[in-house]
């Protein structure tokens, strides 16, 4: 048997309905609310289909839009993957050129290395040739200033 605080509940539920907060405000009561727009939901009543169709609609177009923003992000995202991938095989080809080049200039400087005593050596005689070619002038204008001397000397004793 039910207790006779639950017969009183039942029967004060009986008499005065219980309204929800959503129609005792609703535009279409009359009563004000903090917002100005209307809504098609209201508790109880039937729903325009032409309406539900198009909020439907509504609801498809937002879904295919996201659906197509979140694609082309998704492109984007695999373009940019491919073309960090091309990027770093450009980069180890690049790295594999440079070691290249590394080598040879390292071979390169060594070859000079090996050549720096001939060229020290060429330096030295160029130097001696240099110095040789001064002396041989000096000498060719002695011997001028000499030949001078004994044709002047062979003439007086003519």
């Amino acid at each position: 048997m039910a207790s006779p605080d639950a017969k009183q509940t039942v029967e004060a539920e009986k008499q005065e309905p219980v309204k929800s907060p959503s129609v005792e405000c609703s535009p279409k009561k009359g009563l004000a609310t903090l917002s100005t727009s209307t809504s098609s939901y209201e508790p109880l009543e039937t729903h325009d289909p032409t309406l539900n169709r198009l909020a439907v609609t509504m609801f498809q177009k937002v879904h295919e839009y996201l659906q197509m923003e979140l694609t082309s992000s998704q492109s984007e995202y695999q373009l940019l993957e491919q073309m960090n991938r091309v990027t770093a095989a450009k980069y180890k080809d690049l790295a594999q050129v440079a070691t290249t080049v590394g080598k040879g200039i390292v071979e390169l400087n060594e070859k000079f290395q090996g050549l720096q005593v001939y060229l020290e050596q060429i330096d030295q005689i160029e130097d001696n040739i240099s110095k040789l070619e001064q002396a041989a002038y000096k000498l060719d204008a002695y011997t001028v200033r000499l030949e001078n001397k004994f044709k002047a000397l062979a003439s007086e004793k003519r």
